[in-house]
């Protein structure tokens, strides 16, 4: 029984893997024959991967259909970046008194993506700037929060599949990535947290009309 968990959590995190990267955008059937084969996994290994990702929130299971990669709504991302905004708020507010290791996370996070963006590496510059919202959120100290916030991310890279341009969704936020850090580092609390409040409201709006647009154009 241990192998069989072990094994289906093993094919959960190669599954999240490709979704995440875009291998498996949303909307794509994961079909159990062809992934078993592939895999070289039985159905049944196969079938409680695919049901730790459903509780994930990264592919959903439709009656006498089958498991699909889930393709976020507008009401979907609107209550991500509302948890994002309560989650963050609460790193941001317990900064001052947070380990010097997880602050120090926060700003190599930073770095990162402006070396990637820098290169020219959008990929991962979205993969640094989601690290960089898991610091914030790390700041506050709780393990609780950080398992919501690895989740909520996880989510979120669906609907950047919806954005037309990575460069173009990403690169205003690098800078503010750094305008928050150096917040931060000032002690200037307040004033971090109306920025986050501000930074999260632009991102989800540039999110949703991207996702308009695509329904629009069906």
């Amino acid at each position: 029984m241990a192998n069989s968990s072990a094994a289906s959590q093993r094919i959960a995190c190669a599954l999240r893997e490709r979704i995440e990267g875009g291998g498996l955008p949303p909307g794509t059937r994961l079909s159990e024959e062809a992934l078993g084969r592939e895999l070289g996994v039985s159905r049944n290994t196969l079938r409680e991967a695919f049901r730790l990702l459903v509780h994930d929130g990264l592919v959903v299971h439709l009656l006498n259909r089958g498991v699909f990669v889930r393709v976020l709504e507008p009401a979907d991302v609107t209550d991500i970046y509302r948890m994002r905004a309560a989650l963050q708020s609460a790193g941001v507010r317990a900064a001052a008194t947070a380990p010097a290791a997880l602050r120090e996370a926060v700003a190599a996070a930073v770095t990162d993506a402006e070396d990637a963006a820098r290169a020219g590496d959008w990929s991962r510059v979205a993969t640094a700037d989601l690290r960089f919202h898991r610091a914030l959120a790390a700041l506050a100290g709780s393990a609780r929060i950080d398992a919501a916030m690895d989740r909520l991310l996880a989510e979120l890279r669906l609907a950047f599949h919806a954005m037309p341009s990575p460069r173009h969704f990403h690169a205003p936020f690098v800078a503010r990535n750094r305008t928050l850090a150096t917040l931060l580092e000032r002690g200037e609390h307040t004033a971090a947290e109306a920025e986050l409040t501000a930074y999260l409201a632009d991102a989800c709006r540039l999110i949703l009309d991207a996702l308009r647009t695509r329904e629009d154009d069906r």
